[in-house]
């Protein structure tokens, strides 16, 4: 939720200029996610963030305009479906803006070409995101955004997340690179913002933003996941305040115990 939330507000941000951009999504998954089917059902972990916003009049704006665009993948009817990224993107790009998924596991890839494959600007491929980006990077319009979000299920995503980092600054370095990182009580976890830092404090010339919204516990074994993070470089310049006014209201709403909490923090050029 975090993830699309800042995805809503930096497309929101690129969107303010008529120059065109491109979007590169290096996992882009299958588009969108039925909340009707058994994994969505046995997981149920939409009942802990979209459903507890869902019909909350109290919204901030930035979670307003999030909810509405789930609502519009909906048809403005009942909560049946998810937008994954590529969903999200393909409300909010423009007619003038390029779209670039890629994704390697071949069901998800079906899915998705099926779902935005003949899409105008648009381009699936079915393959992997992190070496993509040498031929994505710099895009025409010398203006872009990366979203970077690995499944993290083998450890060594955690290295090629900095390493496709440090790829992106290096061959565009004014790229918004935004990266999702999963919440977890792992020695990897917890020292990916420490290297993502290192490498964006020597190739990212706006600098970085890093935030983290921590909801539930771990279980008794100290397993699962606490919560989720995103680290972005070259961050347009409002986003610091726009989560400063959210991030306090998200932790009340969607935290799942007394200690539910939220990080911020910023190195401005």
């Amino acid at each position: 939720m975090l993830k699309h939330l800042v995805l809503t507000q930096v497309l929101r941000y690129m969107n303010g200029k008529d120059k065109a951009y491109t979007l590169v999504d290096t996992h882009a998954g299958a588009g969108g996610y039925s909340l009707q089917g058994r994994y969505a059902q046995k997981k149920a972990e939409y009942q802990q963030g979209i459903v507890r916003l869902w019909d909350r009049a109290d919204l901030p704006e930035p979670v307003a305009d999030y909810v509405a665009l789930v609502r519009r993948f909906n048809d403005g009817g009942k909560l049946h479906q998810y937008p994954g990224s590529p969903g999200f993107a393909q409300m909010l790009l423009r007619a003038q803006d390029r779209l670039r998924l890629y994704e390697l596991h071949p069901t998800d890839h079906r899915i998705l070409e099926a779902y935005l494959g003949k899409h105008p600007q648009t381009q699936v491929t079915e393959g992997d995101g992190f070496a993509a980006l040498k031929a994505e990077l710099p895009p025409p319009s010398r203006r872009g955004v990366v979203l970077i979000d690995p499944s993290y299920e083998i450890k060594a995503d955690y290295t090629r997340v900095v390493a496709a980092l440090r790829e992106a600054l290096t061959r565009f370095a004014d790229a918004v690179v935004i990266v999702w990182y999963p919440q977890l009580l792992t020695l990897e976890s917890s020292q990916l913002p420490h290297r993502l830092q290192a490498s964006a404090e020597s190739h990212a010339p706006k600098g970085w933003l890093h935030a983290r919204l921590s909801v539930q516990q771990p279980d008794e074994r100290g397993f699962g996941l606490v919560g989720s993070g995103l680290f972005i470089a070259n961050p347009p310049f409002v986003l610091h305040e726009t989560l400063q006014a959210v991030l306090p209201f998200l932790v009340d709403v969607l935290g799942q115990y007394d200690g539910a909490s939220f990080m911020l923090e910023q190195r401005a050029a």
